[in-house]
């Protein structure tokens, strides 16, 4: 089962390097990792999507304590927060295929952000699922280059 984990840790260097190290000492392989700062810019959230049962996610939520940055750890389901990704997919495009590739980015409201002579650029936000359907679609094409910025999320409502 994957868990979102959510990390409020002190904005400061060699803060992540720890927070990576604890999960590989351990033998937990980290799925997806996005971190930035808050609106305290002195503080940086750390979104993990790790694979675990419920004993790993209390077990690496105790671990997370004893490191000295940590603030706050908490765990974020699905059905209590919300979730996103960011992804920009360069794919190969010609006269004809242009239009069937806009057609595929309005259906999904992704941003068309380059066109090149042989390829276009997308960028393309939302859940995992709709970005999974997204770049199935557009494999036909030829897919040339892909980043995702990993899972990002935050709770529903006044919850902190």
């Amino acid at each position: 089962m994957k868990h979102t984990i959510s990390v409020i840790v002190e904005n400061k260097p060699g803060v992540l390097s720890r927070v990576s190290g604890l999960f590989s000492r351990r033998g937990f392989n980290i799925e997806s990792l996005a971190v930035g700062t808050t609106e305290d810019p002195s503080l940086s959230r750390m979104t993990i999507v790790v694979a675990g049962d419920e004993a790993d996610l209390e077990q690496i939520t105790k671990q997370l304590y004893k490191l000295i940055d940590t603030l706050k750890v908490f765990d974020l389901p699905a059905d209590k927060s919300v979730q996103s990704e960011l992804v920009l997919v360069k794919v190969a495009a010609n006269e004809k295929s242009r239009v069937e590739i806009t057609q595929i980015a309005e259906i999904f409201r992704a941003k068309i952000v380059d066109v090149a002579e042989t390829s276009m650029t997308l960028e393309l936000t939302g859940e995992e699922s709709k970005v999974e359907g997204a770049i199935k679609l557009l494999t036909k094409f030829g897919v040339k280059e892909l980043v995702r910025t990993g899972r990002i999320a935050l709770q529903r409502g006044s919850a902190e």
